[in-house]
């Protein structure tokens, strides 16, 4: 995982890693509202939490804005703005898509870019990255076996990964401590 936080005094930008291919973990769970993001190159997927950590649900998805100038801010990054300080969240769980084997590949790098790019869009509320191997199938394979299947499964499934991606890292944060 990495947070990005932004300095008020300073205006720089300091990331902290955590638990991301052997990185240690550099802070402790607090009470509050967290969204979970899955990137996509298409959508994006958004979940919540309950303010105590304990269950992720689904919120939206969102249409990816590819056409956003260097100095625009996005379309998604703006409605994910939008989504944070209307569900009052203290911090910000993007999935980073790592290979079985640990390794990131390209999708990694661009989820990173995106990360920096909404860490500045979001701050001073973090933005960390949390390890999201399987999340899209487990969510699909779920979805599956409660019978939503085709258009309506493509529908939801940014938002059923991104639930996966929270509830895991919530899972992960109550294991820590």
């Amino acid at each position: 995982m990495v947070s990005i936080v932004r300095k008020a005094r300073s205006g720089t930008t300091e990331m902290r890693f955590a638990g991301v291919q052997g990185e240690s973990v550099t802070h402790g769970f607090t009470r509050g509202v967290r969204l979970g993001v899955d990137v996509g190159q298409v959508r994006v997927g958004v979940a919540k939490c309950d303010p105590d950590g304990i269950l992720a649900s689904p919120v939206a998805t969102v249409a990816r804005d590819q056409l956003a100038g260097a100095d625009e801010v996005p379309a998604d990054m703006a409605e994910l703005a939008r989504l944070a300080e209307e569900h009052e969240a203290v911090e910000v769980v993007v999935g980073l898509p790592v290979a079985l084997n640990g390794r990131e590949g390209v999708a990694a790098g661009h989820v990173r870019a995106y990360v920096q790019r909404l860490g500045v869009i979001l701050a001073p509320r973090p933005v960390v990255l949390s390890d999201e191997r399987m999340s899209t199938v487990v969510a699909s394979r779920r979805l599956s076996e409660r019978g939503v299947r085709g258009r309506r499964q493509r529908a939801v499934v940014d938002q059923a990964a991104a639930v996966e991606i929270l509830q895991g890292w919530l899972d992960a944060q109550r294991r820590q401590t």
